[in-house]
């Protein structure tokens, strides 16, 4: 009887079938009697993982920035982008945002927002920005990202119209100016347009007075 060429070739793929099956079996067997251990191990792994491939901004300059909606520019914001390790991230995306409405700013080319690439320290410098001429508080939102790692954060600023209030103190100022005319005028007013002290009569001495009475005669003392 002829043998088939192709039964050793299928005999084989049945025991390396058979092995395989045995081999995925036995491995599952494993996996389920180690599973807690094995869990605790990724979940470690991929928390460490995800650590270092954290980023943050760190706030260098513009925190806090009191800007004048008179002057031509504002407090530009400077961020760098860093690592777990607090080491700066070159070649990181970052994205400033303003506020579309209210108090705020623009930027050099009148838009709310700028794209930048930080430097090779990490570091990126929001140039151009001017606030406009709403006086309030308002925050710049700022987005960074390297490949699949982002990381967000903000910056408070506040514009002031400091004309407003020196127009004020002048005005107060004046106003004190004129009120202390006035009175002296009124004062004048009312003595003659003369001044009573310099042409007052000097002081005279009192009068004698004589209470009556019988006199007394006497030796001299």
């Amino acid at each position: 009887m002829p043998v088939d060429s192709r039964e050793p070739a299928l005999w084989g793929s049945t025991v390396q079938l058979r092995g395989t099956t045995f081999a995925e079996r036995l491995f599952m067997r494993y996996k389920l009697a180690m599973s807690p251990r094995v869990v605790a191990a990724i979940l470690v792994i991929n928390t460490t993982i995800a650590a270092q491939d954290s980023l943050h901004v760190v706030v260098l300059e513009g925190e806090g920035a009191i800007n004048n909606t008179r002057a031509p520019r504002a407090k530009e914001p400077i961020i760098r982008v860093e690592d777990a390790n607090n080491q700066g991230v070159p070649g990181a995306v970052v994205t400033f945002l303003l506020p579309a409405q209210g108090a705020g700013a623009t930027f050099g080319d009148g838009g709310s927002s700028l794209t930048l690439i930080t430097d090779d320290r990490g570091e990126a410098v929001a140039r151009g920005l001017r606030a406009n001429r709403m006086p309030g508080t308002y925050q710049i939102r700022i987005s960074a990202s390297k490949g699949s790692r982002n990381t967000t954060a903000s910056i408070t600023q506040t514009n002031v119209d400091p004309g407003g209030s020196r127009s004020s103190s002048k005005l107060i100022a004046i106003a004190a100016i004129v009120g202390g005319v006035a009175a002296a005028g009124a004062a004048m007013a009312l003595r003659g347009g003369k001044d009573t002290t310099a042409s007052a009569p000097p002081p005279t001495a009192p009068p004698t007075i004589v209470t009556p009475g019988t006199p007394s005669f006497g030796g001299p003392r």
